[in-house]
Order: structure tokens, then sequence, then C-alpha cells
């Protein structure tokens, strides 16, 4: 029966060779990302690749093709974000080393080319904690030289490098300061999850200036406060389901709202960047759409929405709001910047992010609602498989995703492109435990790994199978992090039902991995225990998460399996994969297992991500009959290292 059930799925999902695009187009570095305007307006900052490895760029607003590498970076993609200081003329970037997630942060100097580190380095995680327009050649960074569980703060002055230690931070999983560089509030944990916000600094440092409860924990954050420090502006759901926009008369005043939305969470607005006030804000149910809290500006969004082609997804704008940076993602196709200019309310289109695939034959992800046998309704996304015929069922890719607290979205996905051009309808599902949707969805997960969190997939997928979507005989569970995880805990509660499965540095064991979090983490454990339902504290606890552990399935599993992983990833160590896959070689059970040295939890060279691409389809393809792309070189410069099964995947040199 399964191999009459491959030869049928071969069939209908075979399309021409023509239509296959190449892993290399998809799994590059893009050719833009993070393009953000100057302060003044004059100047866009961004990553590009130099020799395929993302390095800072800048060019003049006026001549956007006119762009000058100011990095040259060779060993992998930094982190994608920059800043910029208030004099329009340093820009702020962070690097790692082989994926240690230790993130020193630079500048470098727009006029000179000159490149200095802010912060010490290698060993030391750090941060940029605030840039104002009150001081243009300075910030604050945080960084854990001093004690690897907490972040103390620095005034630096990017010009000079000179750093002076502002607050030294001894309780506070978090700190809050405003734009004249005091530090104001910091975040503590309860023992039962909950967190308070207090005054850290002054004569009544210490006092409470807000309690956030368990049920609130996910949904509730303080955005900042206002530059005349009038106003703290709050993420906020207390009183409510969820997250709304909410300002505090400061220093006691009651919160009034300013946007809310049942249907889904608010996420982090944008500000005016001098007054830092929120003037625009969206959320995302099943799309993305914009409210703004400035008038001034809503005419402008208004005329963006109507002259862009797709979804707006995000904007930037210089000090006087004259000059923005805007980011859109037109309809199955990769995203595109924009200059829009206030003045003459011109737009003018800068760059696509991976022009190689302007012309492709990508796919739509259709926003899809899922029923599950609690009642709850889970928005989930569908990419349809190429040359799979509507009604007819095809092989399917369940899709996990990290965190877990994150949620899946409808931007350009290009894991859904891929899979899907290989012929695998893929579904992603934002199953309880996911946030942005409310804090129903997102604290019903608390305790439900391998439970409930579970059952959602396990719905989502008899919900394809009923709507013809996925055929039962091939369906593939995959992800990295908590979607490792989730595939791991698949293919051991439910064998029959995966015809293989991919993990990506997913926890096996959950007492090793809330015994191994990073040092930084340890201040956050009381909200980590409500998650994960237990720690390790008590023999209760000890059974509950073995309870809850793959490791403790491994001989259930019937189905092949892919497992890779970062030898350097600092939050699931790469022990959990090498204890997980010696249990399943002592049982006989079929796996191969890659690691790469240079990596951690997130794969950042690019070769590193082209060599699993490449394996993973060879993979796919056996075990599902979708199409592939000869492996070919794809593993040549790349660090990866299989440690058992190289010969189990067919076409593997």
């Amino acid at each position: 029966m399964l191999a009459g059930g491959l030869a049928v799925l071969a069939r209908g999902a075979r399309a021409a060779p023509s239509d296959l695009i190449p892993r290399g187009k998809i799994f590059s570095a893009p050719d833009y990302a993070r393009v953000t305007m100057s302060p003044d307006g004059l100047t866009i900052a961004y990553l590009a690749p130099v020799e395929g490895v993302l390095n800072v760029w800048v060019a003049p607003v006026a001549d956007p093709k006119a762009g000058k590498a100011l990095t040259k970076v060779t060993d992998r993609d930094m982190l994608t974000q920059l800043w910029w200081t208030g004099d329009s003329r340093h820009v702020v970037f962070c690097r790692e080393q082989d994926g240690d997630e230790n993130w020193q942060t630079h500048c470098v100097d727009i006029e000179s080319g000159s490149t200095r580190p802010l912060s010490p380095g290698p060993g030391v995680k750090s941060y940029v904690q605030e840039v104002s327009a009150r001081f243009p050649n300075e910030l604050l960074i945080a960084h854990n030289q001093r004690d690897k569980r907490f972040f103390d703060i620095y005034r630096v002055n990017a010009a000079t490098g000179e750093s002076k230690q502002v607050f030294l931070n001894e309780e506070f999983v978090e700190l809050f300061t405003d734009t004249q560089f005091r530090v104001l509030y910091g975040l503590r944990y309860r023992s039962g999850g909950t967190w308070d916000i207090v005054k850290a600094t002054g004569p009544d440092a210490g006092s409470l200036f807000r309690n956030v409860s368990v049920d609130d924990r996910y949904t509730t954050a303080l955005i900042g406060v206002s530059d005349d420090e009038k106003q703290a502006f709050w993420l906020d759901s207390q009183g409510r389901e969820s997250a709304a926009i909410t300002a505090q008369p400061l220093p006691t005043g009651k919160p009034r709202v300013l946007v809310e939305n049942r249907s889904a969470d608010f996420s982090m607005p944008i500000l005016d960047p001098v007054k830092r006030t929120p003037i625009a804000a969206s959320l995302i149910y099943t799309r993305r759409r914009w409210y703004t809290m400035d008038p001034a500006i809503g005419p402008d969004l208004d005329r963006l929405q109507a002259s862009i082609d797709g979804d707006l997804c995000d904007f930037n704008l210089s000090n006087d709001r004259a000059n923005w940076i805007v980011y859109a993602e037109p309809t199955a196709k990769p995203g595109r910047y924009f200059h829009y200019r206030r003045s003459d309310r011109k737009t003018t289109p800068l760059f696509s992010t991976r022009a190689a695939l302007d012309d492709a034959a990508l796919v739509k992800m259709e926003p899809v609602v899922v029923p599950t046998r609690g009642a709850l309704r889970l928005v989930s996304y569908l990419s349809r498989g190429v040359g799979i015929e509507p009604g007819q069922p095809g092989p399917m890719v369940l899709l996990v995703h990290d965190g877990p607290w994150t949620r899946d979205s409808p931007d350009f996905n290009s894991v859904h492109q891929w899979l899907a051009n290989r012929g695998y309808n893929v579904l992603s599902v934002n199953f309880r435990g996911s946030t942005g949707l409310g804090k129903k969805i997102a604290n019903e997960g608390d305790g439900e790994w391998a439970d409930k969190m579970q059952n959602d997939l396990l719905d989502a997928i008899e919900w394809a199978n009923n709507e013809r979507i996925s055929n039962e005989l091939r369906i593939a569970i995959c992800g990295a992090g908590y979607g490792g995880y989730a595939a791991l805990i698949g293919a051991c509660l439910t064998p029959d039902r995966f015809a293989c499965a991919i993990d990506l540095g997913g926890m096996s064991n959950l007492l090793a991995f809330a015994e191994s979090i990073p040092e930084y983490w340890k201040p956050s454990m009381p909200g980590l225990k409500v998650r994960l339902g237990a720690d390790g504290s008590s023999e209760a606890g000890r059974k509950f998460l073995a309870s809850r552990s793959p490791l403790s399935y491994v001989g259930r599993i019937k189905c092949p399996l892919l497992i890779a992983h970062g030898v350097n990833d600092v939050r699931v160590p790469v022990a959990q994969s090498d204890e997980f896959v010696a249990a399943l070689q002592q049982r006989k059970r079929p796996v191969t297992y890659v690691t790469y040295k240079d990596e951690g939890h997130t794969f950042r060279r690019p070769q590193n991500r082209l060599s699993l691409a490449a394996v993973a389809e060879a993979f796919l393809a056996q075990n599902l009959g979708g199409r592939a792309e000869p492996v070919g070189d794809a593993l040549a410069g790349s660090s990866i290292e299989f440690r058992a099964g190289r010969d189990l995947i067919k076409g593997l040199p």
C-alpha cells in the first residue's frame, strides 16, 4: 500500500524540470536586508552580500544604486539589525563567533570606513539598549562581561569607543531607559512566573511600578517612555483578551487605550524617532492590518497602501519624518523596499530583496483557520505544492515554528516556497502556546508540551486529510528548536502518522534542557518553569519533564529521521541530539545525523544553509516522493559532518 501510494504521489507532484527553482536562489543571502534611513534623511544603511556573506553597506537616498560596502566580513552573516547614531555618521551592527550568540556590538564610520568594537568580546553578549537624538554620537549598550546572568548598562561614544558604566545590574531580567540615557525601571520575575516592573534608580528604587500576572505575561510589555517623560506606553492585555497599545500618564496615572482589537495582539509600534511616541502599529490575525495613533501620518499610510502592490510590512523614518523607508511584500513575490518622500507624496522603488526570484514561479501562502478537538480555532498558513491538482491529496510537510512563544505569519517564507516548488503541500500551524493571537491561545500552552500543543498539530493533519490536502501515507513533520522537538515527539508518540521527520536543534531531553540553559536565561527560570510545566527541583518535576521528553519514547520510532545540530548551540546543546541519536542507533532505527562545527541554534553561514537544504531535499524526496535538485556540489564549502546514516540517503556524494 505504501509503495502504491508513493507511485501515485510521485506522478501527482511531478512538474517540468524547468520549474525547479535552484536551491541557491532560495537559501543564499538576500540581495538587500534591513534597509534603514539615517536620522538626517540623506543616507540609507542596509545589509547586502559581499562574496555571499551579509555586510554593512550605505548609499545616498538620492542615488540608492551607488551603494558601497563598509565592512568585509567573510565568515558568517551578521545579526539582521542595524542602528544609526544620532549624528547620521555611524552605523551600529552586531556579530557573533561560530554561532555562540555572544553578540559583540560594533560601529562603522560611514565617512572614513573605520570600524571599532563598542562592547567587549569574545565571550560577552551585548545588545543596543538606547539610541537618542539628544546625544548624536553616543548610545547605551548592555553587556554581561561582569556577570553572565545580568546585563549592565554602559554609555558608549561611537566616535572614540570610550565606555562608561551607568548602571550595575544585579537582579533585573530587563532594564528600561529613556532618551536622556537614564535607567528608569527593571523587570524581575517572581517565583510563580509573574513579574514586576520596579523603579530601578532614585530615592524610591525598588518600589513597584507595575505587576504583571501570569495570564498577561505573554501579552503585556513596557514599550518605553516619551521623550518629555510625561507618558509610558504599553502593549497591554490586562483587563482584555489581546494586547492593546495604551498610554499611562507618569508617574502613576491610569493607562488609557490608544488602539485595540480583540482578534490579535498589536506588535511593537513604530515610534516617532525624536518624541518616542507611538505613531502606528500593525496586528496580524490572518493578514496584517495597520492602525495609526498619530493623525498626521494617517493619510501617508493610506497613500502607501494604495500605491504599493501587496502588504505594507514595516517602515522607518528620518528624524523630521520627511523621508521614509518602506518594506512591502507583493503576493507570491520577494519583498520590496521603497523610498517615500512626504513633501511631494512620491514613492520610489529601491530594491528587491531577492531579484533572482522576481520571475520565479512562486506560490501564494493561503491563510486557513483550523478547528481543534478543544474548540480552539488555529490560524494557519498553507502553501500548495507545484503540480498537485486541486482536490488531489498530495505529500505534505507539517512545518512547526520555533519558540514556541512566537507565531507563523503571512510574510514571505523561503522554506514554504522551496518545499512547495518541490511538490509538497506545506502547512504551518499557530498551535496553542503561540503568541500574537491573544492571551488565551498563548496561555493554553503552559505545561502542554507533548500533550495539547502536539494535539493541535495532529488536529491540523486531520483537517488537511479531510480537506483532501494531504495524503495520510505521506506526511513529514519538520522544524527547528521547538519545531524540532515537536518533530521528535510526533515521531515517538504517533509513529504511524508520519512517513519521516526532520529535526534541527530540537530538545530531546527536557530535564537536561532546563538544566543547561544559558546563564543569562536563569533569572527568567520562574517563567520557563511555568511554560514547561515543571523544572528539575523536585522528583515530581523531574518525572514530569521525562514524561514529555522524546528520549523517553525513542523505542517507539518507526519512520526515518534526519537530525541536524549546530555544535555551538547555547540554547539546545548538541548533547541533546548526540544522546538521542545514540539511543536510536542502539535500537537500530534509521537516522541520518549531521552537525556543523561553526553554527549555533541559527545557521548563519550561507554554505551551511545550502548544504542542509540539499540533504533535507534528498531525504524528503526519498521518503515522500517529491522532486529534488541533484545534490551536486552543495556540500562544498560547508562544515557539514555526517555522524550517522550518510548511506541512508541516496544521491549524496
